[in-house]
């Protein structure tokens, strides 16, 4: 009965791994919320343990209270940044690595719309209270009087909190755009900026495009977007020029295509994009080695 117990508290990782990926945009980050979630478990005595009518339930609480402070601290944190703050991107699980060794296939992110990197950068815009349940209710389908005991607020307030939420998702949301065109899209600006194109990758760029990097102070990157489609096409073209001997891949960036940087094989960026319609609205390029754990060999 005890093997089963641990498969069954165990069998949850997964499911708090993307829950806190989701609330804190840092895998680094979930994974040590999920740990410290653990630890508070086994540091109960066996009997408060069976006490517990779904351990499932315990844990999901929990862990979605650490993220709660853990976002509150976080605007703090985001004071002190160097640069603009970009959430960790995450490869397709087929492409997964890590640092770590022996990595559970559990530890590996699902891949859908809600970790794509335009919905995670409108999720880190919204009030720690917000995001939580809204990421609990309309993601993880949790009832507002669960999100209620969670969050530490009324049913009722916590509906009010999801739909204020719900509103700066579908301000902020693009038209669809078919996956093989986003694709094609890609390719096309990669094949441009190879090419050090200006004519051709502002023909691919939305006039309003807007691109930002994440260094965190430890890469090179601009400390502040880089706004309209003139002045992004010139600023690749820029970065294609100074750059000998990096290869651009075309790899999928939170269930989206994307591009990685490649520098001997090491990943130097990873650059996500938002595409409406036939024109990519957004880029986001992240070379703070600390968020590209996940895309480094040991």
């Amino acid at each position: 009965m005890e093997d089963d117990g641990l498969s069954a508290i165990m069998s949850e990782r997964r499911r708090l791994i993307n829950l806190a990926y989701r609330l804190l945009g840092s895998l680094a980050d979930a994974e040590d919320v999920v740990q410290e979630t653990y630890a508070r478990w086994y540091a109960m005595p066996r009997a408060r343990q069976e006490e517990i009518e779904s351990p499932g339930a315990w844990l999901t609480t929990v862990a979605s209270r650490i993220c709660l402070d853990m976002l509150g601290s976080a605007r703090v944190r985001r004071e002190r940044y160097v640069g603009e703050w970009i959430p960790e991107p995450v490869p397709d699980s087929a492409e997964w690595t890590t640092g770590r060794p022996a990595v559970d296939p559990a530890d590996r992110v699902t891949l859908d719309e809600s970790i794509s990197m335009a919905f995670l950068v409108v999720l880190d815009s919204m009030t720690p209270a917000e995001r939580v349940a809204f990421v609990l209710h309309d993601v993880f389908r949790y009832p507002f009087a669960e999100v209620g005991e969670i969050v530490g607020r009324t049913p009722a307030a916590c509906r009010q909190l999801a739909t204020s939420a719900r509103r700066r998702i579908r301000a902020s949301r693009a038209p669809a755009t078919p996956h093989g065109r986003r694709a094609a899209l890609v390719r096309d600006f990669k094949r441009a900026w190879e090419a050090k194109d200006i004519e051709a990758l502002v023909g691919l760029l939305d006039p309003n495009v807007t691109a930002t990097g994440d260094g965190g102070g430890l890469a090179s990157a601009e400390l502040h977007p880089v706004e309209g489609g003139e002045r992004v096409a010139r600023f690749f073209a820029g970065l294609a020029g100074g750059a000998a001997g990096i290869v651009l891949l075309e790899r999928t960036v939170n269930g989206q295509p994307g591009l990685v940087a490649q520098l001997d094989g090491v990943t130097e960026a990873v650059i996500a994009f938002e595409v409406a319609g036939d024109r990519i609205t957004h880029i986001w390029g992240v070379r703070n080695p600390d968020k590209l754990r996940p895309w480094r060999a040991d």
